[in-house]
C-alpha cells in the first residue's frame, strides 16, 4: 500500500497507515498467530477468573485483591486493544489500519500502562499500611479510600494521555505510512511524521518522570519501610507471613519496569528494532498471563477461593 497524501510539497494528510507486524518472518505467520492466540486466551481466561473469584468470595473483599481485580480488567484491556488486531495480521496479511483506528490504539495502550503504573503504586502503599500501620490499616483503607485510590489511577490515566493523542491527531505524516511495528506503537509512529515533534518530546520526558520515576520512588522507599518493619520481626514464621503479603506484588512490579526497559531502551537502529519486535511481543503478551499465576501461586487466600468455587461448580455440575 502506498502512502495516501494531498497535497503540498511541506504537509501530507494519511488516511490509514500500514502495520508491517512479522512480514520479515514469512514462514512464521502460523506458528505466531497460534502461538499469540493461545497465550491471549490463556491470560483472558487467567485474569477474569481472578475477577470473579475476588468479586464472589467475601473473603477476598480486602483492598489487595480489590487492587488486584482493577490491575485484571487493566490487563485484560490492554491485550484485547493489541492482539486481536495482530491476529488479524498475521493471519489474513491485512495490516491496514485506520489513521483514526491507528491513534486510538495507541491511546489506549499507553493509558493502560499508565494506570498499571499507579495501580501498583497504590498497592505498594496499601502493603505498606498493612505491615508498617496495622493497628489503623482498616480505619484507613476502607472501602471509600480504596474507591477513590481505584477511580483516581483510572481517571488520571485516561485524562493525562487525553493531550498526546490530540496533539498526534493533528499530525501530518509524509514520510511513509508503513508503522514498522506490530501495533501502533507511539515511537514507531512518531518517526513517519514530517511535524516537528518536539512538543512531544517534551511532554513525554515529563510524562515519564510524573508515571514512571515517581511511582517507582514512592514504591520503593514504601518497600524500604516494609522490609525494614519486617527485619525487626522475631519469629521466622512472622516474617516469612509478612514477606508473603507483599511478595507478589514484588514481583509484578519487577516483571513490569523490566519488560518496559527492556522494550524502550534499547539501541534506536532498524536491525535492532526489527530484531526485537518478537521479543516485545512476547513480553505484552505474557506479562497479564503472569499477573494471575503469581497471585494464584502465592496467596494461600485466593488458592483456597479458586479450590472452593471448583468444587462448587462440580457439585452443581453433579
Amino acid at each position: 500500500m502506498e502512502p495516501n497524501s494531498i497535497g503540498t510539497r511541506n504537509q501530507s494528510f494519511v488516511t490509514g497507515f500500514v502495520i508491517l507486524g512479522f512480514k520479515d518472518f514469512p514462514e512464521m505467520q502460523l506458528p505466531l498467530f497460534l502461538l499469540f492466540s493461545l497465550l491471549y486466551l490463556m491470560a483472558v481466561f487467567g485474569n477474569l477468573l481472578i475477577i470473579c473469584i475476588v468479586c464472589a468470595d467475601r473473603n477476598l473483599h480486602t483492598p489487595m485483591y480489590f487492587f488486584l481485580a482493577n490491575l485484571s480488567v487493566i490487563d485484560i484491556g490492554s491485550l484485547t486493544n493489541i492482539i486481536p488486531e495482530l491476529l488479524v495480521v498475521l493471519l489474513t496479511n491485512n495490516s491496514n489500519i485506520s489513521f483514526s483506528g491507528c491513534i486510538l490504539q495507541m491511546y489506549c495502550y499507553i493509558v493502560s500502562v499508565v494506570i498499571e503504573f499507579l495501580l501498583l503504586t497504590v498497592m505498594a502503599y496499601d502493603r505498606y499500611m498493612a505491615i508498617c500501620n496495622p493497628l489503623h490499616y482498616a480505619m484507613i483503607m476502607n472501602k471509600r479510600v480504596c474507591a477513590l485510590l481505584a477511580a483516581a489511577a483510572w481517571i488520571t490515566g485516561f485524562l493525562e494521555i487525553l493531550p498526546y493523542a490530540i496533539i498526534i491527531s493533528q499530525f501530518s505524516f509524509c514520510h511513509s505510512n508503513i508503522i514498522s511495528h506490530f501495533f501502533c506503537e507511539i515511537t514507531a509512529l512518531l518517526k513517519l511524521s514530517c511535524t516537528d515533534i518536539m512538543i512531544i518530546q517534551y511532554m513525554t520526558y515529563i510524562e515519564g518522570v510524573i508515571v514512571s520515576i515517581i511511582p517507582f520512588l514512592l514504591t520503593l522507599i514504601s518497600y524500604i519501610f516494609i522490609i525494614s518493619t519486617i527485619l525487626k520481626i522475631r519469629s521466622t514464621k512472622g516474617k516469612s507471613k509478612a514477606f508473603s503479603t507483599c511478595s507478589s506484588h514484588l514481583m509484578v512490579f519487577i516483571l513490569l519496569y523490566g519488560t518496559l526497559i527492556g522494550m524502550y531502551l534499547q539501541p534506536d537502529t532498524w536491525d535492532s528494532k526489527n530484531s526485537n519486535k518478537l521479543p516485545n511481543a512476547i513480553y505484552i503478551v505474557t506479562l497479564p498471563l503472569l499477573n494471575p499465576l503469581i497471585y494464584s501461586l502465592r496467596s494461600k487466600e485466593l488458592r483456597v477461593a479458586l479450590k472452593k468455587a471448583i468444587n462448587r461448580k462440580l457439585k452443581f455440575m453433579s
